[in-house]
């Protein structure tokens, strides 16, 4: 099991990268804003959802290369450390501003949900971002890195069915609040920025 500490400070980081402005929760709010909650809800946890898959490919993935290469495994964290520092670079020089847009017709609920889980299982960016977000809080003295890997990966779909759960629902106040307070997408972007940053750097230099 996951140690207090190890949660908790898992948690909050997954939290905030979850509420940046981005393309899927931007999506779920616009969808939720034009076409009513409940296909707001239903896109988002479908969104949430897709998130399994990455973890069970990064569970695994980072569990073969440490058997298999020490050298693999070393390019794999440069690999991973880039791309974090690249996206917060990405953030950092963000505007903030949230562009909500759905120009989408009225679709099955059964079809909306299963646009949103395909499109996060299949998006190669966001199998790199878990291959090299997961293993940061990862306590490798605690053993069963794979383990640890899928309970935190659960814990990011759960928080994040959640919170997109919530952003559908109240879609229309929130696409309000955002209109009159714009600066909190930029503060958001800088807060996910300097993470992912430090993020990179750790697990560039970490052993």
């Amino acid at each position: 099991m996951l140690s207090p500490e190890q949660l908790l400070s898992f948690l909050a980081v997954a939290v905030v990268v979850t509420l940046s402005p981005g393309p899927d929760n931007l999506m779920v709010l616009g969808l939720g804003m034009a076409k009513g909650r409940l296909r707001g809800m239903i896109f988002g946890l479908g969104c949430a959802l897709g998130c399994l898959t990455h973890t069970a490919l990064a569970a695994l993935g980072v569990s073969a290369l440490i058997a298999a290469s020490a050298t693999a495994f070393t390019v794999l964290k440069i690999v991973g450390g880039l791309y974090l520092i690249w996206l917060g670079i990405q953030a950092l020089r963000s505007t903030g501003q949230p562009r909500i847009s759905c120009e989408q017709p009225d679709e099955p609920l059964g079809r909306l949900f299963l646009k949103g889980l395909f499109a996060n299982a299949i998006n190669p960016k966001v199998v790199l971002f878990f291959l090299s977000f997961l293993p940061q809080f990862v306590l490798a003295e605690r053993g069963h890195v794979s383990l640890q890997i899928l309970q935190l990966g659960v814990v990011c779909t759960l928080q994040a069915a959640i919170l997109f759960g919530l952003l559908g629902y109240f879609s229309g106040a929130v696409g309000q609040w955002l209109q009159r307070k714009p600066r909190l997408g930029l503060w958001l972007d800088r807060m996910a920025g300097g993470i992912f940053v430090g993020l990179g750097v750790k697990l560039m230099v970490s052993r």
